[in-house]
């Protein structure tokens, strides 16, 4: 599932399309009404945690690309259907494949928490402090997770960010000192706007420290492999280094 990182490359690479006439949708998408876009302009493009959010003057179509989502840039094959299709007045065309696509008619400001994406500008440490502190038997692993206090923070990103303020993951959130939760949370952007950089020079994976390895750099110690939380994801921990509270 690519995290909020990725998400705002792919906001990037399709940013030329911001203005443009749509001429025709389609695919194969149930509840999408492809009617609506005919003859409409993108207003414009945004990002919150792991959704895409293309906007038009009376909508908005949100992308969220989920485990196995992907998108085409005027390269679409003959022999996949995408889910929605975008062909535009110039000739090109903008297709997603599989994930969950959906309009919505509500403003965008009455449904997203700006200052809880941890790529905006916006985001609050403060609110994603209290957030935490609201929750104090949840273990910090699940936090990371949460998208409403970390919108666009992953699986990659909460592995990492433990890794470097040396919390286990299996720590519940109330019995982590205070210092080490706002160290986290710093960490949790730096180290997402790190993931954006290294995402796009191609070298992400050699700056991985403990997820997926079997070694801990800091002390040699064998990395252990946990599926931890409620969504039973991969948690990679040094239980040497990393101190359960």
């Amino acid at each position: 599932m690519p995290e909020g990182p990725s998400i705002v490359i792919l906001k990037e690479a399709i940013n030329s399309f911001r203005g443009k006439k749509i001429l025709e949708a389609d695919g194969y998408g149930k509840d999408l009404a492809y009617g609506r876009l005919h003859g409409t302009k993108i207003k414009d493009i945004k990002t919150f945690g792991k959704h895409l959010l293309i906007c038009f003057p009376d909508f908005t179509i949100r992308v969220h690309l989920l485990m196995f989502g992907s998108y085409r840039i005027n390269n679409d094959k003959k022999d996949r259907n995408p889910k929605l299709r975008l062909h535009f007045s110039d000739g090109q065309t903008l297709s997603f494949y599989a994930g969950s696509i959906v309009m919505i008619d509500e403003p965008l400001d009455d449904l997203y928490d700006w200052s809880a994406d941890v790529m905006n500008p916006n985001f609050s440490a403060g609110k994603a402090l209290k957030k935490l502190n609201a929750h104090p038997k949840t273990i910090v692993s699940d936090a990371l997770l949460d998208q409403t206090i970390f919108a666009g923070s992953g699986n990659i990103i909460k592995n990492e960010v433990l890794f470097r303020v040396k919390v286990h993951p299996k720590s519940k959130v109330g019995k982590i000192p205070a210092t080490f939760l706002r160290k986290m949370i710093r960490e949790t952007v730096r180290y997402s706007f790190q993931f954006l950089e290294w995402k796009k020079a191609g070298t992400l994976r050699k700056h991985w420290e403990v997820y997926t390895k079997q070694v801990c750099p800091r002390d040699g110690h064998k990395i252990k492999k946990q599926y931890l939380g409620k969504g039973k994801r991969r948690s990679f921990f040094c239980p040497d280094c990393q101190l359960l509270y």
